[in-house]
């Protein structure tokens, strides 16, 4: 998936988590968008490989593409890390959604991901899509009417 779809999907998930459990709406929404973009780091070319050009050039070379940062092992070590330094829960639950909604978004492309790393075992959803073809551009525009029902169920009793 692209980039935009990614945080598409980021934002999507966290307004509707938001909206069901009471979470900080900004703020959880935000940190999707970003925890979204996080496991392709392991992407130089990404919007994330290209914002921390060294750090992503590394994990690339050591890890590889929709490996490492792809799977549940890395799920628990960013758990770890943003329970233990970040103490909003909003935030880091937002950015654990990100990152959850863009393993589902890559099972769903036609490589799939390693979920299990480091078993070489690539993991694929049964209906699948490329990188950029019209059916991405289709989820694209679904998730982006997820997130506008959500946003505005929301903030409609804030506003009136």
């Amino acid at each position: 998936m692209t980039g935009k779809t990614h945080i598409m999907g980021g934002i999507a998930s966290c307004s509707a988590i938001a909206y069901y459990y009471g979470f900080d709406p900004v703020l959880m929404t935000a940190s999707g968008a970003i925890g979204a973009l996080i496991p392709d780091i392991c992407h130089t070319k990404s919007k994330i490989g290209r914002t921390l050009p060294l750090l992503s050039k590394v994990v690339s070379t050591v890890f590889g593409h929709r490996t490492f940062t792809h799977s549940l092992l890395f799920m628990l070590i960013m758990f770890l890390i943003t329970a233990a330094y970040i103490p909003n829960k909003s935030i880091s639950a937002g950015l654990m959604i990100g990152m959850a909604s863009h393993l589902v978004l890559d099972a769903w492309t036609v490589n799939g991901i390693k979920l299990l790393f480091p078993s070489a075992i690539r993991f694929r959803l049964p209906l699948y899509m490329r990188t950029g073809s019209f059916s991405e551009q289709l989820v694209l525009a679904g998730l982006t009417i997820v997130s506008c029902y959500y946003f505005y169920e929301l903030f409609h009793g804030r506003i009136s």
